[in-house]
This record gives C-alpha cells, sequence and structure tokens, in this order.
C-alpha cells in the first residue's frame, strides 16, 4: 500500500500516542506525517517577535489562535511534499479551524486516551520538552475536552470519524488504524 493519496487527521489528546502513529502511517503509506506542534516549536525557537510569542503561548498550555494556526499550517501544506496527502496531527483543533480547513479530508482518526493514562504517558517521557509542565499538561487537556471535542462531532457529521482504543499496544491500536483506512 504505497503512494496512496489520503488526507488523514489524527485527533487526540496530548500524551494519546498521534506521533508515533503518525509516524508509522507516514512509513506504510510514503504520505508525509505533519504536526503542528512540531512546526510551532520549531518556530518558537526563531528570535523573532513572532517565535517569542508562540513559545510563551505554548509553555503557558494555551492554544495558539484559529487565524494565526490556519495561516501557518494551510501554508505549509501547500508545499509540495504534501500534493500526495498528509497526515496532520493536532490541527483542526477547533470547529472554526475544521470548517475555514476546505482540505479533503477522507478520514479523521480520534486516538481515544483518557486523562489519566495521557499524564502518565507523558510522565514517563525521557524526552520532556518546555511545554509540558504539569499545569500547561492540565490546562491542554481540559482545552481539549472543552474546545476540540465539539470537532468529533463536526466530523462525525460529516461521516469520516474513526474512533480508535488508544489505550491498548502501540500494534494493536496501528492495526485499528490500518482497518479503517483500508
Amino acid at each position: 500500500m504505497k503512494d496512496r493519496t489520503m488526507h488523514i487527521v489524527l485527533i487526540g489528546i496530548q500524551g494519546a500516542g498521534k506521533s508515533t502513529q503518525g509516524t508509522m502511517l507516514s512509513e506504510k503509506y510514503n504520505i508525509p506525517y505533519l504536526s503542528s506542534g512540531h512546526i510551532f516549536r520549531e518556530m518558537a525557537k526563531e528570535k523573532t517577535k513572532l517565535g517569542r510569542w508562540l513559545k510563551e503561548t505554548m509553555n503557558s498550555g494555551a492554544l495558539i489562535p484559529d487565524t494565526t494556526t490556519l495561516e501557518i499550517v494551510l501554508t505549509y501544506i501547500e508545499k509540495p511534499e504534501y500534493a500526495n496527502g498528509y497526515i496532520l496531527d493536532g490541527f483542526p483543533r477547533t470547529v472554526a479551524q475544521a470548517k475555514a480547513f476546505n482540505g479533503s479530508i477522507e478520514h479523521v482518526i480520534y486516538l481515544n486516551v483518557s486523562d489519566k493514562e495521557a499524564l502518565w504517558r507523558i510522565s514517563g517521557r525521557t524526552d520532556v520538552r518546555e511545554d509540558e509542565t504539569l499545569a500547561a499538561l492540565r490546562k491542554r487537556i481540559s482545552l481539549f475536552h472543552s474546545v476540540t471535542t465539539p470537532v468529533l462531532d463536526y466530523y462525525k457529521d460529516r461521516g469520516v470519524l474513526h474512533e480508535v482504543d488508544g489505550e491498548v499496544s502501540v500494534e494493536e491500536v496501528f492495526a485499528q488504524i490500518t482497518a479503517v483506512l483500508k
């Protein structure tokens, strides 16, 4: 199953395994994986006004506003390497982003993981990031439930949402996702 055009969105709270699954899917289907969080963290390293602002916003646990997120992500996916599809992680996070994002999304995969499981996984990471303080994580998880959960309903209404059990092994999660993509 190589070189198949697909537009996939991975949704889940921080620690749900989006990055792990996105990387595995990218290798299996030969489609680039793109994490909005990774883009923002790279930009936050820049010694620019935008870079400093992104760093402060992310470190507080707040979401980057819709207009900024849309401008950055939509510009990114215009690059030639995304012409045959992509796997998006961390975008869209709000219904406004989902509505403004008029890409042809065939599959939205929701990695369903409890808050407790996500926090446990993140606490076990060896590469803890600057934006992963307990306060920032709790705020982000709370924002996921209040702001991103309606995105799940938005995609469910469009018939493209697939919920998978994110608390089983990495291999079992991957098997659930690939079964959906067949």
